[in-house]
């Protein structure tokens, strides 16, 4: 989220007895290992609703106060009763509370006599707990929002005293030069090192326990939202807000937020539930949200990060605000390929949207079962298998040995996008079911192409009927290759054969040499590379003409991934180069090239 101050913000008797009589018969006759118990925290993404959307929009009457007004507890209950009656049978349930429950209209914040955020009174006239209690009547879970650090406003010249923390005043829990933290400088940055720092982050999770939450968006964290050096480093704030949600003995999701550090990714895999991988998704105008800013980012920014997502932690899109066309910004199309996207990627799926103005598409993409089941299956998330294009195939093989299989249109004009069979690595029949339309489209010989719209999408489930592919395959180091400039080998701990070809830039160049097939055609080249940053490349063969492609950030530059691509060769003996050209190109560990032509 961003904001002015967050830029990114009664039975008696014998009736007594029988009753107590039959519950004790009844906890008898239910062997142990039938007893409910609550299901782990994050083993599924969440689903729910969320208010920062609404805040922040410049959409006609929706904060009519003034910025950010929307935020109120007559608006979150309304949303509430909304998503109880709406959407809570199809798996969303949480209720979550974004930035300001503790500020005034004009943005001040208000706190308790521990230095804890204090919810205002105009907005939350009958305080948090009032509004949890209302959201868990509904069957539902309820979720706070809170900035990383100590809140400047809260540090009350040092001397405002700890809760539960005999000696510990603010004074105590913050460096002594009062430096500043989170994404907005808004806070100082506590000092671990300090025990009192500790006992501050466990009287403000006393809190929102004692008051029933069960969601804690912990916002501006760093590495990552914007910021970066020693100052910004909030693992161990993470951390210190990890041990003191286990001490309430309440279960509460922590989800960190906002754009968090890759480099981190372990850190934020240990120390909470979900972490948002990218910028706010609302585009802070008169719509929720618009295609260009930033929607369609996310097709660059979460590959990188798919191979971290699991039961426990989930890489976190942010809102998907497709309910209303009007009230969203953006084409039918687009509404789509950003739920599909959000599916296969099994992200949260939280709405931003008012959930009493959905209209009928808007409901039909959010309460469809079989998109639902492919984010809440315990199936992998999906993954470019193809270069980071305009026309994009992104894939999952899943436990049954079925692939869930999307089709992206991201360019600004109708195309025809294919899936190929060998992409997915088998050849021959498949028969695929069309999710969105809950139809089975039948039996399809090695591939699928669907024309699409600008920005439009498909999402299947593909069962081969087929064989796995032979292909044979190539290792960029080969001795019998040609490295042209800067192009060098070097080790890979991740790579085959523990070695690739890198500094492939400003000219830097990898051909591979005495490439066989047996026939003349389109092959579609497995490329098995390793890139820290999406990079483009130009692929060609022979002496013909190239064609560029775009690779999708691996994360890391010792994180392998593959794409395929694809190259026209001729019978016999070929090459096949990677040009950096006047850029920067991915490292490149091998290629797999199948016996016969798509």
């Amino acid at each position: 989220m961003r904001s002015p101050s967050y830029p990114h913000l009664p039975a008696r008797g014998l009736r007594a007895v029988l009753v107590l009589a039959l519950t004790a018969a009844f906890a008898a006759a239910v062997p142990a290992a039938e007893a409910q118990t609550p299901a782990p925290i994050a083993a599924k993404p969440y689903m729910g609703w969320s208010s920062w959307s609404m805040q922040s929009s410049k959409y006609p009457g929706l904060n009519d106060q003034g910025d950010y007004s929307y935020l109120t507890e007559a608006n979150v209950l309304k949303q509430t009763d909304a998503l109880a009656s709406k959407l809570k049978k199809y798996g969303y349930d949480y209720v979550n509370i974004d930035a300001g429950w503790w500020m005034d209209w004009n943005w001040k914040q208000g706190y308790d006599q521990y230095g804890r955020q204090k919810a205002d009174p105009a907005r939350f006239p009958s305080g948090m707990k009032a509004v949890a209690d209302h959201i868990h009547a509904k069957g539902l879970k309820a979720g706070i929002y809170l900035p990383a650090g100590l809140e400047k406003g809260a540090y009350g010249d040092g001397k405002t005293p700890v809760w539960n923390a005999e000696g510990c005043t603010t004074a105590d829990i913050v460096y002594p030069d009062l430096r500043t933290t989170n994404g907005w400088d808004s806070s100082y940055k506590l000092d671990f090192d300090r025990p009192c720092a500790q006992k501050y982050i466990d009287s403000q999770a006393q809190l929102i326990a004692g008051w029933g939450y069960d969601f804690l968006k912990l916002d501006g964290v760093g590495p990552g939202s914007g910021k970066s050096g020693d100052q910004y480093d909030n693992v161990a704030d993470v951390a210190a807000w990890h041990r003191a949600i286990a001490d309430t003995g309440r279960p509460i999701h922590l989800e960190g937020s906002w754009s968090l550090d890759y480099g981190h990714a372990a850190d934020w895999q240990k120390y909470t539930n979900g972490w948002r991988i990218d910028t706010d998704v609302e585009c802070y105008c008169n719509t929720l949200v618009s295609w260009e800013n930033s929607v369609d980012d996310r097709w660059d920014d979460t590959p990188a990060w798919t191979g971290k997502a699991g039961p426990g932690g989930w890489n976190d899109l942010d809102s998907l605000d497709v309910g209303n066309g009007a009230m969203d910004g953006l084409t039918k199309a687009e509404r789509q390929s950003y739920a599909t996207l959000w599916a296969i990627a099994k992200s949260p799926l939280f709405t931003g949207d008012d959930i009493t103005r959905l209209d009928d598409y808007g409901l039909s993409l959010l309460t469809n079962r079989e998109v639902i089941g492919v984010d809440q299956s315990d199936n992998p998330p999906a993954r470019p298998v193809t270069p980071s294009d305009p026309q994009q195939v992104w894939a999952a093989k899943n436990a049954d040995g079925t692939y869930t299989v999307a089709l992206f249109n991201l360019g600004s004009s109708p195309a025809a996008v294919t899936a190929d069979w060998t992409a997915l690595g088998f050849t021959g029949r498949a028969s695929v079911r069309d999710l969105w339309n809950h139809e089975d489209l039948g039996s399809f010989q090695n591939k699928i192409t669907e024309a699409l719209p600008a920005h439009g999408s498909r999402l299947f489930t593909v069962t081969p009927k087929g064989s796995a592919l032979a292909s044979t395959g190539y290792e960029a180091e080969a001795s019998g290759n040609t490295l042209s400039g800067n192009a060098s080998v070097a080790g890979c701990d991740a790579c085959s054969g523990a070695k690739k070809v890198g500094n492939l830039y400003l000219g830097g160049k990898l051909t591979f040499n005495n490439v066989v097939v047996d026939k003349a055609g389109t092959y579609l080249v497995k490329v098995a590379y390793v890139s820290g940053d999406s990079r483009p490349a130009t692929v060609s063969a022979d002496a013909g003409g190239g064609t560029g492609h775009k690779f999708p950030s691996t994360g890391d530059w010792g994180t392998v991934a593959s794409v395929s691509v694809p190259v026209t060769l001729k019978a016999g003996t070929n090459t096949i180069s990677f040009d950096s050209g006047s850029g920067y190109a991915p490292d490149i560990d091998r290629i797999d090239v199948p016996t016969s032509p798509r």
